[in-house]
């Protein structure tokens, strides 16, 4: 056999075997028998293929449950375009903040186990929390605007980190200059690295580092989305009295034999990295992204973990069942419903919502790690009340649709700015394919 065909033998053999993993521990099922056209879902499958042979993306991976059944699987385009690798369904991706949902349940089993209540302080675990400042900008006749340090009027909850009402800022997005100066000096953030980096630092330094900034706003008023989903894994590591990866690992990626999620990518393994375009095609500007390949300072509950499709198909399906999922019981379905419901309610400023900043719409609210929709009108995608999801910087993106009995992950290595327009398409084109 020559080195060609055996090439191909050997890539028939990996897809089969991958594609006999994807289904393992998740019965599966034709699109027609769940009540989704197969010609809609090629359809989108075209959509994607063009925008691979166009160049706008390296590729991409769509996985969809209905009623308890796997019934689309579709890996198109590379997983290393200048290498010319394809893309393979068992590709390790960077899924930024699609890890603050696997923080949040991580919170909530805490909640569950009476070690966590959603009221306390955080400076119970976190004792550098106990007193902040809130930094507010004032503009003065001539225009000029200024900064000062005002006492916060209250605590920082629990439910403030999970639901982004905090007043921590990102760096990255914050347009507080005091709040990024007090980060950078900190070194709780690098201007001009790498986006979204917060693993460099020790547990400690972070915590230290970010309670030494002042607030963005006044815990409680105002979704802002910031490094609140990493402070409260800080807040884990306190309440468990181990490592966030470890105790994510023991309590949800191993009982949900989500086998290739964690925080670093084992050396082993590094071929199956998936990569962005070198350069972004919208802006003409280098790709950075996150090294995974090396081990963190510390476990970014906000964006530092990596997954595969299927691994995170597993823990959306868990979360569709109301917690559980081969009998592995990880939350309770009223939990669920908790952290599925309105948490900001009108009192809450969100400027811009939830829903404008994942996606470019409104009518999002967010709940305890998810971003929950109010009703089945005002946003310009399709969906059902109370169907929940978010999304990582990178281009990953998930939803889950109770009221349609549906799950869906969607994974590329995509980090510019058109990365809102693919969510839209990709949730378009699969509600266009529901017939039943």
């Amino acid at each position: 056999m020559n080195k060609q065909l055996l090439n191909s033998a050997v890539g028939l053999l990996l897809a089969a075997a991958t594609g006999m993993a994807m289904g393992q521990g998740l019965p599966t099922a034709r699109p027609e028998e769940v009540g989704l056209s197969s010609a809609r879902l090629a359809a989108m499958k075209t959509s994607l293929q063009a925008e691979v042979d166009n160049g706008k993306i390296p590729g991409a991976i769509v996985m969809i449950v209905r009623n308890g059944k796997l019934a689309y699987s579709e890996t198109i385009g590379f997983q290393d375009k200048p290498a010319g690798k394809a893309l393979r369904q068992d590709a390790i991706f960077r899924i930024y903040s699609m890890t603050k949902p696997l923080a949040s349940v991580g919170a909530m089993m805490l909640v569950e186990d009476g070690k966590i209540q959603l009221t306390d302080p955080i400076s119970k675990y976190l004792p550098e929390f106990s007193r902040m400042g809130v930094s507010v900008a004032q503009t003065d006749a001539s225009g000029v605007v200024s900064y000062s340090i005002v006492p916060a009027t209250r605590q920082i909850t629990v439910q403030d980190l999970l639901r982004h009402t905090s007043g921590i800022a990102y760096g990255e997005i914050t347009r507080n200059p005091v709040i990024r100066k007090a980060y950078i000096e900190a070194g709780v953030y690098e201007d001009k690295g790498t986006d979204y980096d917060h693993r460099k630092g020790a547990p400690a330094l972070q915590v230290s580092g970010v309670a030494k900034a002042p607030l963005s706003t006044q815990p409680g008023s105002t979704w802002e989305y910031g490094l609140s989903v990493d402070i409260l894994g800080r807040v884990v590591e306190s309440a468990s009295g181990k490592p966030l990866a470890t105790y994510l690992d023991e309590r949800l990626f191993k009982p949900l034999k989500m086998v290739d999620t964690g925080f670093q990518v084992p050396a082993k393994e590094i071929g199956r990295i998936a990569e962005p375009l070198a350069i972004d095609p919208a802006t003409g500007a280098p790709n950075k992204v996150l090294d995974v390949t090396i081990a963190p300072a510390n476990a970014s509950g906000g964006a530092g973990a990596v997954s595969t499709a299927s691994d995170y198909l597993r823990f959306a399906v868990m979360l569709l069942r109301g917690g559980e999922l081969d009998g592995q019981r990880i939350l309770s379905p009223t939990t669920i419903s908790l952290m599925t419901s309105d948490h900001l309610g009108s009192k809450v400023v969100a400027s811009p919502s939830p829903g404008e900043l994942l996606m470019g719409v409104p009518g999002y609210t967010f709940g305890l790690g998810f971003m929950v929709r109010q009703g089945p009108g005002i946003a310009g995608v399709p969906g059902s009340e109370g169907e929940y999801m978010w999304a990582g910087a990178a281009g990953t993106f998930f939803w889950i649709d109770p009221k349609q009995n549906l799950a869906v992950v969607a994974m590329m290595q995509a980090p510019g700015p058109s990365r809102p327009g693919y969510r839209r398409m990709i949730k378009q084109m699969v509600y266009a394919a529901i017939e039943k």
